[in-house]
């Protein structure tokens, strides 16, 4: 598919003029048999161009972009000498206080940018609240931080470079700290283009240059969007035919990214509790109807970047989706003081119970690991 093509499929996900009623007869009929799926009939549904696949199963009110590759995603505008510093200095322990801890630390590429830890571990051995998102695509988010509490990349480097359960560096020192090492002076020069040396304006737009170019790496649903349909194998497209239908996974998951980019409140926030208890959005916006809600995480490189949820709860990609398919945790009032209390959250009536086979689970989480 050419990148034109893809960014419309991105920036719409309309259906082609033409189309819309095959893939409403697509959607009609469930390619279901007494003995189960009939993969002849999934192949021939997702055999034509994506807007005559069937149609992705939402509840009403939502309009899920449609599906894209990673060649829709568009190649930030970051010089490459900008980039290789702010690479550097990812990968840089002594950002931090203690010189132990790097942003790598905790985002490293063979787990998606995220690490293998329920929460991150940071300065002096502490463990940090929440889980570490991945970073794949991270440069096309419209917020960051599970709660969104930052707009920009530059202004979200600052968070785990003063927090002193991450790095716990004197953000104010951090600039003359680094132009007395190496050969940091000249390279901040060679990269913005004039003198002026190690400036915490500079450390921060670097950083966010470089994971400005973080790309999800194309996979084989990227070839399969792109026209190779034979390169799923039949579980993995049952997989993708569940995640667009039965299992509803586009209510949220859409787009080249394949997250809405939304808060939602998935019953998980462990309100009332001592342990474990984080309010989430509402920490940022103060109103009540966001207690709990987190910010819908991309599922680019999902499989390598558990344990998963905002807390590391699941240490098992299966254990994820058998808590979708139950509708998901549903909190409920114990006594009347927590029944009048305004900012007892309330789950998404966006879940449901689904309602999927095991086999069907299983296919699902097989189409998750393509991504």
């Amino acid at each position: 598919m050419k990148k034109a093509a893809a960014a419309a499929l991105l920036a719409g996900g309309a259906l082609l003029p033409g189309l819309a009623s095959q893939a409403q007869e697509n959607a009609a009929a469930p390619c279901t048999t007494e003995k189960g799926w009939d993969g002849v009939c999934l192949r021939q549904a997702y055999a034509g161009p994506i807007a005559s696949w069937p149609l992705p199963q939402v509840p009403t009110g939502i309009t899920p972009a449609e599906l894209a590759p990673v060649s829709a995603i568009a190649v930030p505008p970051v010089s490459p000498k900008i980039v290789a510093l702010g690479q550097r200095l990812f990968a840089d322990p002594r950002l931090s206080r203690s010189n132990a801890v790097a942003c790598i630390s905790c985002h490293h590429p063979a787990h998606s940018f995220a690490d293998n830890k329920r929460n991150s571990i940071g300065h002096e051995g502490r463990p940090g609240q929440r889980n570490t998102p991945g970073l794949l695509g991270v440069g096309q988010l419209k917020s960051l931080f599970w709660d969104g509490r930052a707009a920009s990349l530059e202004v979200q480097a600052l968070g785990p470079l003063g927090h002193t359960d991450e790095m716990a560096m004197d953000v104010p020192a951090l600039a003359a700290k680094l132009a007395a090492l190496d050969d940091y002076n000249k390279q901040f020069d060679a990269a913005f283009g004039q003198a002026g040396g190690v400036t915490l304006a500079r450390i921060l737009n670097a950083l966010a240059g470089y994971q400005r170019t973080l790309l999800p790496p194309a996979t084989r649903f990227d070839a399969f969007m792109e026209g190779e349909r034979t390169v799923l194998n039949d579980r993995e497209l049952l997989g993708l035919h569940l995640f667009r239908t039965k299992a509803r996974c586009m209510t949220c998951h859409s787009g080249a990214l394949l997250t809405d980019q939304q808060f939602h409140n998935l019953g998980l926030s462990f309100y009332g509790r001592k342990k474990h208890e984080d309010l989430g959005r509402y920490l940022v916006t103060g109103e009540a109807q966001d207690v709990g809600k987190f910010r819908t995480p991309s599922l680019r490189g999902v499989a390598r970047s558990g344990p998963w949820m905002h807390n590391g709860l699941f240490p098992q990609l299966a254990g994820v989706l058998n808590l979708y398919n139950a509708g998901m945790s549903r909190p409920l009032p114990r006594n009347a003081e927590q029944a009048a209390d305004p900012k007892f959250p309330v789950t998404s009536p966006l879940l449901q119970r689904l309602q999927l086979t095991r086999d069907e689970i299983t296919a699902l989480k097989s189409f998750l690991e393509v991504l």
